[in-house]
């Protein structure tokens, strides 16, 4: 049997570490049940990439000034040209291999800020590619939402009709494919990828008579509301950061240390401004590069308040309690799954008061949610491991397959 050629595909390595842990999940699982696998990648930062999972990575568009605004003719046309040549250079990558995978992301939503001929045009590259070369392309554990503007919405459901195999990370994700028209009777739902990442010990809690004074990680986001929130981003960017402000500010009066986490580059600003507006040393920033480091920081929290949907699946894998600033469905199943459904606040309407409220609720409660956060791990480590057994089986038959002749 030739060893299987296995592609992985997204933005992956562009600085986002939710789809950097996707994707290391997934090398994981690959390593282990298939040693032999020849892996490489089509993905946003092919560099990244290579220097930390070691596989070989080609860049996602051919036009680099992809993903900046294009106000001037020579750009506009750039990225025009960058289309057409995306569409061979991605049939020609795709057909190379003996199996495609699309690891564990939100790529049929549009949740946060996103243009047709962005992202989705590649992935209806990608699967269209596959359909046309004889290659299957997987959306493993993806997620997806209900999508208003119509070319948006059209590319990814034709995307999504052209793989061959796709699975979800919620419930929610499947029902939104199902509303869009796509067929979903043989499609699978499972914990995130995410879950299948080594977990450290958590610290051990408080006595239950001393007063919280432990570490607060305050997860935070570059938030200015979804797709369909265009008109009115600036206002929701506002209201979140000074919410997220006015409880960290609130936090640190009580003597409570706060760390302030993200999962992407671009939250950094929002860092900032909270380290500027409340000015204290005892609150730092943290420089995690990885779901790894993200899970052992919260690991060693007496309690977590996040928004970014990795930073949740970090905190509650960490089993740390955590009260979610919730910006889309998917928050809010994970948080539904692990038991904590009573914690949430919209990111969108974010209150101090009514979250430092929620906040000593949840630290009220903290040995019993523990307790429901270990067995809720335990059970979705269970399922996870079921749906990647079953994984390999759908990827790799057991028989021996006839392998492409490439040109």
């Amino acid at each position: 049997m030739t060893p299987p050629r296995v592609g992985v595909f997204g933005l992956l390595g562009s600085g986002n570490l939710g789809n950097d842990g996707s994707l290391e999940a997934l090398l994981g699982h690959l390593r282990a049940a298939r040693p032999d696998a020849v892996v490489d990648a089509l993905c946003g930062g092919p560099e990244a990439v290579t220097e930390r999972y070691g596989i070989p990575a080609t860049r996602l568009h051919w036009y680099r000034g992809e993903y900046r605004t294009a106000s001037r003719a020579g750009a506009v046309a750039g990225k025009g040209l960058g289309k057409l040549v995306d569409a061979v250079r991605t049939a020609a990558w795709v057909r190379r291999h003996d199996v495609v995978v699309v690891p564990g992301m939100g790529v049929l939503e549009a949740t946060l800020p996103l243009r047709p001929w962005g992202f989705p045009y590649a992935l209806f590259l990608l699967c269209a590619a596959g359909r046309l070369t004889g290659t299957p392309v997987a959306l493993v554990g993806v997620g997806a939402a209900p999508i208003a503007d119509r070319a948006t919405r059209a590319l990814v459901r034709r995307a999504a009709r052209l793989a061959a195999y796709r699975s979800y990370r919620d419930e929610a994700s499947r029902d939104a494919m199902r509303a869009m028209g796509v067929g979903t009777t043989r499609d699978a739902v499972h914990p995130d990828l995410a879950f299948a990442l080594p977990a450290p010990a958590a610290s051990p809690p408080a006595p239950p008579s001393a007063p919280p004074s432990g570490t607060v990680c305050v997860g935070v986001m570059d938030f200015h509301g979804g797709n369909d929130d265009r008109a009115r981003a600036g206002e929701i960017h506002r209201r979140y950061v000074d919410g997220t402000t006015r409880l960290v500010r609130a936090l640190v009066a009580e003597g409570r240390p706060v760390r302030l986490l993200t999962g992407d580059a671009c939250d950094a600003a929002v860092v900032t401004a909270i380290l500027d507006a409340v000015d204290s040393p005892l609150v730092t920033a943290s420089g995690a590069a990885s779901l790894a480091e993200l899970t052992a920081e919260a690991a060693a929290a007496d309690a977590v308040v996040a928004t970014r949907y990795h930073n949740l699946v970090c905190a509650l894998k960490a089993g740390t309690p955590t009260l979610s600033l919730s910006y889309a469905a998917k928050s809010d199943a994970l948080m539904e799954r692990m038991g904590l459904g009573a914690y949430r606040h919209p990111a969108r309407e974010a209150d101090a008061g009514r979250l430092l409220e929620q906040f000593r609720e949840l630290e009220r409660n903290a040995p019993e949610l523990r307790r429901v956060l270990a067995e809720r791990n335990a059970t979705v480590s269970r399922q996870l491991h079921e749906f990647l057994t079953t994984l390999t089986d759908a990827l790799f038959p057991a028989k021996s397959r006839t392998v492409k002749e490439t040109a």
